[in-house]
């Protein structure tokens, strides 16, 4: 009796072929062809499963998120039953900082695809992400919280401040893989920024 196939499963390992040879090559140098022989399988099959390369590279950016979304989870569940506003906007915010391999690949792959979706049309046809500004609403919702209860500054502007801090974020990122900063600088550029939001005495932060 043939072996049944699990088509997810089979998606999952083509896209983390994808991960890996675009981590070490950039996405723009990545075809169909290095995907397979990453995955082991044959072309044919990738294009079955995936009709163009612009398909592939969006589920390989779900994957990526999907991967991203479990290690802030990760970094949350280190810090506890209940790590309040602060800590958590470090754990997403540290979290997308490349700071080791995966976080790496993670900023170098999301920027690259955001960046050549600017000029291959076939790419901005695919959608970027399902709720872009969802990464703004949550750290805008946290900081709201924590000036309610009174562990922020009152006066500051929540969405703005969110803003900023992802802002930072990316641009912390960028530097670290470009060897402008190390990763420890940006990190430190980041506590800065939420000490001078968040009331001082609160939990200390993240590392």
């Amino acid at each position: 009796m043939p072996k049944r196939v699990d088509h997810e499963e089979r998606r999952t390992q083509i896209a983390e072929a994808l991960i890996q040879v675009a981590g070490r090559r950039g996405l723009h140098a990545v075809g169909m062809r290095d995907v397979a022989a990453g995955a082991g399988v044959s072309l044919r099959l990738v294009q079955y499963y995936f009709e163009t390369k612009e398909k592939l590279l969006f589920y390989g950016l779900q994957h990526l998120t999907d991967r991203f979304t479990a290690r802030v989870g990760a970094r949350l569940a280190a810090a506890g039953p209940d790590p309040g506003p602060r800590v958590t906007i470090e754990a997403l915010l540290l979290a997308s900082l490349p700071t080791d391999e995966e976080s790496r690949t993670f900023h170098l792959l999301y920027s690259s695809y955001s960046i050549l979706s600017v000029t291959d049309g076939a790419l901005a046809a695919q959608p970027f992400i399902d709720n872009p500004d969802a990464a703004e609403n949550a750290v805008a919702r946290l900081l709201r919280q924590a000036q309610e209860s009174g562990l922020a500054d009152s006066g500051a502007d929540a969405r703005i401040e969110a803003i900023s801090l992802l802002a930072v974020t990316a641009a912390m990122g960028t530097s670290i893989l470009v060897g402008q900063r190390s990763a420890e600088s940006a990190v430190a550029v980041l506590h800065h920024h939420l000490d001078r939001i968040f009331n001082s005495g609160q939990t200390p932060p993240l590392v």
